[in-house]
């Protein structure tokens, strides 16, 4: 078993290092996003989620899309709000649109946070934070951070009390990609390379994360609230097929 492990970790390695980025020259569609930080911070300045997804549209294709697809947008953090959220998580009680903590992106705090209930409480919960940066495409474009809060504790660096994420941030990426996606709402979707791949990451709260480190880019339907046509892909380098099983295989692996 851990021959195997290790023989596809340096398999991955490989093709993630060495492979797909000669691949990625070929199918990199947005040069603009090639000189971006692909890493939030925190207020302490800490790096914090990574970017993982990108959504093509101006805000009101952003409002509708997400509305049809089920994420809601979150409440601003306010002295009610942070009570409520209290109460959720230590009462069990349902907020379904709790408060989000800021992260920063060049500066500044999110632009929107979506969210997306998991349970009863607050404290669990996916979710995403999106910034508004320079256009793609000759649309407006959100680059956002999505991750999975699967409990409240403290924070490993600074002892504050804060949401603990999953460490398959990826699952997370693919299921917002999906339900947007099921709701008609994107009409095309393609990957570029992103804060790239790793296995031992760790957000602003010191939780580790992994990750192949890629940003999923979905264009929004702009035809909102009529479902767009079935989305399209464009095809990704068969090398990238390749990492993506052997991933899959040593995630499995470090679930188990």
């Amino acid at each position: 078993m851990l021959l195997t492990l290790l023989a596809g970790l340096v398999a991955y390695s490989v093709l993630a290092y060495l492979v797909l980025p000669a691949f990625w020259t070929r199918y990199e569609h947005h040069k603009g996003l090639a000189g971006l930080p692909m890493v939030t911070r925190t207020a302490q300045g800490i790096p914090g989620d990574p970017i993982n997804v990108a959504l093509i549209g101006d805000e009101r294709e952003l409002l509708c899309a997400m509305n049809a697809a089920g994420w809601l947008p979150a409440d601003p953090i306010t002295f009610r709000s942070s009570i409520k959220i209290a109460g959720s998580v230590l009462l069990d009680r349902a907020y379904k649109d709790a408060p989000v903590s800021n992260l920063f992106y060049l500066g500044r705090r999110e632009d929107y946070a979506f969210e997306k209930p998991d349970g009863t409480s607050a404290g669990r919960r996916h979710h995403v934070r999106v910034w508004k940066v320079v256009g793609l495409a000759n649309r407006p474009v959100f680059i956002g951070a999505v991750t999975f809060d699967k409990g409240v504790g403290v924070s490993h660096f600074t002892g504050a009390i804060t949401h603990h994420i999953d460490a398959d941030i990826d699952a997370e990426r693919n299921l917002l990609a999906a339900d947007l996606k099921k709701a008609g709402m994107v009409s095309a979707e393609e990957g570029v390379p992103g804060v790239g791949p790793s296995f031992t990451a760790k957000n602003g709260a010191g939780d580790r994360y992994y990750t192949d480190g890629e940003v999923k880019i979905l264009h929004l339907s702009q035809t909102c609230p009529t479902p767009s046509e079935p989305s399209t892909a464009n095809a990704s380098p068969p090398a990238s097929n390749w990492k993506d099983e052997i991933r899959r295989r040593i995630t499995d692996a470090l679930k188990s």
